[in-house]
């Protein structure tokens, strides 16, 4: 059987399959993929456009997800661990309970993002932007926070 994904416009999105550990889909369009559960375990994803997608329980691990668009997207309880997400566009992202321990974050925008309950425990964050981050009951044990920009907000 092969695997079928729908954005929410139920237009079919071409994708090999779900489980695709490995799988190189580099500059891929999956905005508004459902990919809930979805094995992509080293994947690259590099530049990817994840635009409000449904990455629920996804396991990430070791993925490569340099310059990736993941702005607005569902990454809650996603297994993100030792994942690049270089200059990644996670702005109103959430993640929250998502494991990215030992991840790089490096100059990505988080901004607005939902880290409640994440472990960025050993994140490299050098350079990211967390303005309006929520990191309520967030693990940041050793993580590395060196010219993290977080511009207060004002009400």
């Amino acid at each position: 059987m092969d695997p079928k994904i729908y954005n929410k416009t139920g237009r079919l999105l071409h994708v090999a399959a779900i489980n695709a550990p490995g799988a190189d889909l580099s500059g891929a369009n999956l905005r508004y993929a459902d990919l809930t559960d979805a094995d992509l375990m080293y994947a690259n994803l590099t530049g990817a456009d994840l635009t409000d997608a449904d990455l629920m329980y996804a396991d990430l691990t070791g993925s490569d997800l340099m310059g990736a668009n993941l702005s607005g997207t569902d990454l809650r309880h996603a297994d993100l661990s030792g994942a690049s997400l270089i200059g990644a566009d996670l702005t109103d992202a959430d993640l929250s309970a998502a494991n990215l321990y030992g991840a790089n974050l490096s100059d990505a925008d988080l901004t607005g993002a939902n880290l409640s309950a994440a472990d960025l425990s050993g994140t490299d964050l050098i350079g990211a932007n967390i303005t309006g981050a929520d990191l309520t009951g967030a693990n940041l044990r050793y993580a590395d926070l060196t010219d993290v920009k977080a511009t207060r907000e004002s009400k």
